[in-house]
């Protein structure tokens, strides 16, 4: 069995409030300007600029997992295909020109872009799902 100590279970909840805050962000800004303006904004773009948040996060759920052997592959597994995606997602839209913007947002180049930058975004939401079990988890067998 795993170690369940006080430092497993501070590793899995900071991890995963630091894998959450890029996915809430642009939802509590985009509720914040809507109260001031009246005008909703949603910035989807967010949990990709603020990646290395969610990779700090990821490395101390990673630790955590290990530690108590629990949701290790989960967690593995949602990390390396939100890297893949963030890259895949990234590198297509420079080979296509839409990072220039030599090609304008629409057709094929867009769709393949958002659909894997929406890939990206359900696997941080299945890593921050991962690390809420995982902290879950291991405040309940302390008791």
């Amino acid at each position: 069995m795993g170690k369940k100590d006080s430092l497993t279970k501070v590793l899995a909840i900071l991890g995963t409030i630091l894998v959450w805050l890029p996915l809430l962000a642009p939802l509590v800004f985009g509720i914040v300007i809507c109260i001031r303006s009246g005008m909703f904004r949603f910035d989807f773009l967010m949990p990709a600029e603020l990646f290395p948040v969610v990779l700090a996060g990821a490395a101390l759920l990673l630790w955590a997992s290990f530690r108590a052997r629990l949701y290790r592959r989960l967690i593995c597994w949602a990390l390396g295909i939100a890297i893949v995606m963030l890259v895949a997602s990234q590198g297509v839209a420079v080979v296509t020109g839409l990072a220039s913007g030599a090609t304008p947002a629409t057709g094929w180049q867009w769709v393949l872009v958002l659909t894997l930058f929406f890939i990206f975004l359900l696997a941080l939401i299945v890593l921050a799902v991962g690390g809420a079990l995982l902290a879950r988890d291991l405040i309940k067998n302390s008791g």
